[in-house]
């Protein structure tokens, strides 16, 4: 039997032995009642550890962003993201549908948006035009391929969004492998948020769960916004007690799922009809890009490594995606390359 390699996403990692013990063992109560213990002691972990006031679980990250957007905004008002922001492309519509809001979006360089393109873009205080009201950033950015937002450029758009009275989202799912992969602590970017959304069930390998962080006032008002959503859960400590188990213990690994993506970069670099740049891969996410004298689209390179048992998402004809997580080890990486090699050069 062949080595199952999934590369499609960090999401497909499963609860391990340890991990599971810990969902059993859980004290739980009705957390839509307030009488959680266990979802509670992760939300109080959760906000201090990112250096806020209150966070709030969520059974999915799309939950949790798209009731930030709420919370801080009113019907009719504009949001500023970077073109490829996972709550643009990847939430149905959310920010228009639920929040009422109109999305201004720039075109950043790896998907990186910096104070001075946002200041371009800030509404003038006119009654023809929507009010800015909340600028969202995305660290680390998946369609760029998991780049790390800079520190000095998310303090530079902090200290613009004071100056001009707006708010700040950061859509941190994956914020645990920016700290890692940098070696500073999260708060070096979540402090310039007024709101952070962080995830559990990629990298961290829980089996769901994403907490919304901010002050206590505005998680006040998100626990209205999820119960709106269906949001409210009874004994998600269940769920909590996996997540409390992976914020003690699955933050350091995340150094190899990244030593991976290195390691994976490098051996797919350099075969024929395949662009990848490794200097690029910064945390756990592999962008391959198609040059035009590759035989195959990115759908029908998919199709053919998924016959190998290996699992990868085309993004578009010329793209295909690679993530790294605990579930996949060196030799998973040397077979996945080695696939790849025997399809491209035969």
């Amino acid at each position: 039997m062949s080595l199952r390699v999934d590369l499609r996403s960090d999401t497909v990692t499963k609860p391990g032995p340890d991990m599971l013990q810990a969902m059993i063992e859980a004290e739980v109560g009705d957390d839509v009642l307030g009488d959680d213990p266990t979802t509670k002691k992760l939300e109080e972990k959760t906000a201090a550890m990112l250096g806020t006031e209150a966070a709030l679980f969520f059974p999915s990250g799309t939950m949790s962003n798209q009731t930030a957007i709420e919370v801080q905004t009113a019907p009719g008002d504009e949001i500023i993201c970077d073109v490829g922001a996972h709550l643009y492309v990847y939430e149905s519509g959310g920010p228009a549908f639920i929040a009422h809001v109109s999305v201004c979006t720039i075109e950043g360089h790896h998907g990186i948006i910096t104070a001075p393109m946002i200041e371009k873009r800030i509404r003038p205080d006119n009654i023809h035009a929507p009010q800015t009201r909340l600028i969202c950033l995305e660290n680390t950015h998946n369609r760029a391929g998991g780049r790390v937002f800079p520190v000095e450029t998310m303090a530079e758009v902090g200290r613009l969004a004071a100056e001009h009275g707006l708010r700040i989202h950061l859509d941190g799912a994956r914020i645990w492998n920016a700290a890692v992969a940098r070696g500073i602590p999260v708060t070096e970017w979540t402090q310039w948020a007024d709101t952070i959304n962080v995830c559990l069930s990629k990298g961290l390998g829980a089996p769901i769960g994403s907490l919304l962080a901010g002050d206590e006032e505005t998680i006040a008002r998100a626990r209205w916004t999820r119960k709106r959503l269906g949001g409210g859960m009874r004994q998600v400590g269940l769920m909590a007690g996996a997540g409390l188990y992976a914020l003690e213990y699955h933050i350091p690994r995340l150094a190899d799922d990244h030593a991976n993506a290195r390691a994976l970069a490098e051996g797919l670099n350099g075969l024929p009809g395949l662009n990848v740049r490794p200097g690029e891969t910064d945390t756990n996410i592999v962008m391959i890009d198609l040059t035009e004298d590759c035989r195959f689209t990115g759908p029908e390179l998919q199709a053919l490594l998924t016959e190998y048992d290996v699992h990868v998402i085309a993004m578009s004809p010329g793209r295909i995606r690679a993530v790294t997580h605990l579930d996949v080890d060196r030799a998973g990486i040397d077979r996945a390359v080695e696939v790849f090699a025997g399809l491209l050069e035969q």
